[in-house]
């Protein structure tokens, strides 16, 4: 404690630490078993409603993807504001380059979580400030990767069926594999465990309905995806166009961004629409363009067809292809995506010379 003291006093990543341990600890302090609070007569009818759903995609999480839930979303936590925890994300304006944070365990991570609001928004001021650009989001839930067992929240409770069963799977994916300094793998990989395990697990209980609509959901996902990854690769071009450090260089790499930018809003508000089927046109519409809320967005949404293209390998069974997955990624640390995607590239290749009569790969 005397250790923490001191060096909260003299370094600004101790105090946040400090501060967010302060944090959790107050969630994890103000846990009640779901058990309890489903039998609880004062629990109203849709907290319980809610929390039984919880432990239903909990128990499917375990016993039929096989990722380790450990104690994980067994206890309920109620909060006393809407919102979880606000993520700062920042990157530099004229480079795709994101603000990277260090923090124990999980290495260098380009997001920073925040209890205290109010520091958030004033770290995103400091950034802007320093003439970074700066996006804040608000967050249902988070995962300590199974070092604590997490509560569910009062906040992932406002969510309808489908993102609560995606998100406690989603979770529970980190508690299974979670590969330091790798986030943009790590959360589009538990991306998709979250959206398929949900398509999966209402399919288990006969609801085909929703089912549908995971399964809609996670397309609409996928497009999303190869619309920020077009976005993306334009900056790129752009920016490697105009690569030199001289002002003049800076301010043509600035004039591009804005260009495409402008672009990315037209297809947001025009043609985007017509191919989206869950997501409300207000919302794509309103949502931020610069390069921090690019990047962030990128986090979760990278290479996802990459990851449906081992799940199809593996016919569509979630578990064999977790345990595919997870093993792409151990014998690629340095480069997880290019693992995945040269593991696919094989499995396809193995399909056409199959068709064709000559055998060109094994698929594994």
């Amino acid at each position: 404690m005397l250790v923490l003291v001191a060096g909260s006093m003299v370094s600004p990543m101790v105090r946040y630490l400090v501060r967010a341990a302060w944090s959790e600890a107050r969630i994890l302090a103000r846990r009640r078993p779901i058990e309890a609070v489903i039998a609880d007569p004062g629990t109203p009818a849709h907290i319980r409603s809610q929390l039984q759903l919880v432990r239903a995609a909990r128990e499917f999480a375990a016993d039929s993807i096989g990722l380790r839930v450990k104690g994980s979303f067994s206890t309920y936590t109620k909060l006393e504001h809407d919102t979880l925890v606000l993520v700062l994300s920042g990157a530099y304006r004229d480079r795709l380059l994101p603000i990277t944070w260090w923090f124990p365990i999980v290495g260098r991570v380009p997001y920073k979580g925040f209890f205290d609001f109010q520091s958030a928004h004033r770290a995103a001021a400091d950034l802007r400030q320093r003439g970074f650009d700066a996006f804040v989001r608000p967050s249902p839930a988070f995962s300590t990767l199974g070092w604590f067992d997490d509560p569910v929240v009062s906040t992932t409770l406002s969510d309808d069926s489908i993102e609560l069963a995606n998100t406690v799977i989603h979770e529970t994916t980190h508690n299974t594999f979670y590969a330091s300094g790798q986030t943009v793998f790590n959360e589009s990989f538990a991306n998709f465990v979250g959206a398929r395990g949900a398509e999966q697990f209402f399919r288990s209980r006969g609801d085909t309905a929703l089912a549908r609509q995971a399964a809609a959901r996670w397309a609409d996902e996928k497009t999303l995806g190869a619309f920020w990854r077009g976005v993306f690769d334009q900056l790129d071009s752009a920016f490697r166009a105009h690569a030199g450090t001289d002002s003049a260089s800076r301010d043509a790499r600035l004039a591009a961004r804005d260009s495409i930018f402008r672009l990315a809003r037209d297809s947001l508000t025009t043609s985007l629409p017509r191919r989206i089927r869950t997501i409300p046109v207000e919302a794509l519409a309103r949502a931020r363009l610069d390069n921090a809320a690019l990047l962030a967005r990128r986090i979760y949404l990278t290479d996802l067809e990459q990851f449906d293209a081992v799940y199809h390998a593996s016919r569509d069974d979630l578990r064999v292809a977790v345990q595919r997955i997870i093993a792409i990624a151990r014998a690629n640390r340095a480069d997880p995506f290019g693992g995945l995607e040269a593991w696919v590239a094989k499995s396809n290749g193995g399909v056409r010379g199959q068709v064709s009569g000559v055998r060109e790969g094994s698929g594994e």
